[in-house]
């Protein structure tokens, strides 16, 4: 999401952050295979992994969810309906999701995975600024 507000001159118009629903890979960097692929793209992935927290429902107007596990785990965090609000998949702004919302998992797959996951997740980003801009709020 910030290659692409940076794309349209957009950087720190929208606040974006990333989080997981596990502590398995707090303090990690992105996965390499995840890396390399996105760089080939001119989009660098940098930071370190942290979980979710309660507080993030009242920092952010939307929290994002890759799948319906995901999603499942923020809507059990999610302290009250206003903050269950909030949770929404990230494929619900892909336009060739076709009814499937989940962006699959490609750790244990080949190198493809990537990429295909590099083009769900642009899309689908790409979706979520022009319903930023539909809604007046960009």
């Amino acid at each position: 999401m910030r290659h692409v507000l940076r794309e349209q001159g957009l950087e720190g118009v929208v606040e974006v952050d990333s989080a997981g629903t596990g502590a398995w890979h707090v303090g990690n960097g992105p996965d390499v295979r995840s890396a390399a692929a996105a760089l080939v793209r001119g989009i660098r992935l940098d930071g370190a992994a942290r979980q979710v927290a309660a507080g993030d429902f009242t920092v952010f107007d939307m929290v994002l969810a890759a799948d319906g596990d995901n999603r499942r785990a923020l809507l059990a965090l999610a302290a009250d309906d206003p903050a269950r609000s909030r949770v929404r998949m990230l494929r619900e702004f892909d336009a060739e999701a076709a009814g499937n919302l989940d962006v699959p998992d490609p750790y244990y797959g080949g190198e493809d995975g990537f990429e295909d996951v590099l083009d769900i997740v642009e899309r689908s980003c790409r979706g979520l600024l022009e319903h930023l801009r539909a809604e007046g709020r960009v």
